[in-house]
């Protein structure tokens, strides 16, 4: 099944994609408790059968869910490992082929389709192409087989970055924060495994993965390219700790996935940095396009009133 979280007449409804229409799921506004509870599918037949119908082109998809627990965002496409430190020189580091590391980001961040807001002093805004896995059951210390039947579905997810703010952060060695937390785009559905299980393929799935800025085509690539599986990377997160139904476990960047690689590899006058009014249209084939139209950050609050000494 395809469910959709969506803005419609100023108000937030859930429901089921059946074709061209939605069939509502009445008396919620998130999918959470649907997962929670395990009663995803089961509400959404139901809904398929007597939902009251409203037409898909008329809403706006929003993140599937408002706040999810948590966020965790790996790093799991070996180009765009490859391809980043081979920009400083640097071969991948063998404990990368050890270990699928993540970083935690912001779920007060998380947005759906519509307007995306810059990072606060960024003036290298970009987009980060990638999947996101929902976890759907809870889970302590699983082995990656026990892991794959946590999954409730899966989400096209952007990781919009503030790649300047990034690079002044992580040289005090505690990795990325101000530069992620502003916008992690996650949606527009939650398609559910059975959905895509016939384009299994590798440790993915055969699935295209595009982007395109203004209607150029920027990204292309193929999910079942990723190196680590997300039954590996739910696993890895679950090792001495606990995932929980509704944590988003992100891919990390598909290999030409962002304008930062491009940029590195094809010069950055062929890839700037985004800018307000650029249109972003994030794809990956059958789960659908997250669109967003990028806007002015907003200012920053100072931290003291004179800067400190140099």
């Amino acid at each position: 099944m395809k469910f959709v979280r969506y803005a419609e007449d100023r108000a937030v409804r859930v429901g089921v994609v059946d074709g061209d229409v939605v069939r509502t799921i009445d008396g919620l506004s998130d999918l959470l408790p649907l997962i929670e509870d395990g009663s995803l599918h089961t509400v959404g037949a139901t809904a398929l059968r007597h939902g009251a119908g409203v037409p898909l082109d008329g809403i706006l998809p929003l993140s599937p869910i408002a706040t999810p627990p948590t966020v965790r965002d790996f790093y799991a496409f070996e180009q765009h490992v490859r391809a980043g430190r081979a920009s400083r020189g640097r071969t991948i580091d063998p404990g990368w082929y050890e270990m699928p590391v993540f970083y935690f980001s912001n779920p007060y961040a998380v947005l759906g389709c519509g307007d995306v807001r810059m990072t606060p002093g960024t003036e290298a805004f970009d987009f980060e192409l990638e999947v996101a896995a929902i976890v759907g059951r809870p889970g302590r210390d699983l082995t990656p087989a026990e892991a794959e039947d946590h999954i409730a579905g899966y989400c096209v997810l952007n990781d919009w970055s503030g790649r300047d703010v990034q690079r002044r952060e992580m040289r005090q060695a505690m990795g990325p924060v101000k530069g992620k937390d502003t916008a992690t785009g996650l949606g527009p559905y939650l398609v559910t495994p059975d959905e895509i299980a016939d384009r299994k393929e590798g440790n993915g799935h055969r699935l295209e993965m595009t982007c395109t800025i203004n209607g150029v085509p920027y990204s292309r690539a193929l999910w079942s390219d990723v190196y680590w599986s997300f039954a590996e990377m739910i696993a890895y997160a679950s090792r001495g700790t606990e995932v929980r139904p509704g944590d988003v476990i992100g891919s990390g960047t598909c290999g030409t996935g962002c304008i930062l690689e491009l940029a590195q590899t094809h010069g950055a006058d062929a890839y700037p940095w985004l800018k307000p009014g650029d249109e972003v249209a994030a794809t990956i084939e059958a789960l659908g396009t997250l669109h967003n139209t990028v806007i002015e950050a907003a200012p920053i609050t100072p931290l003291r009133p004179t800067p400190p000494p140099a």
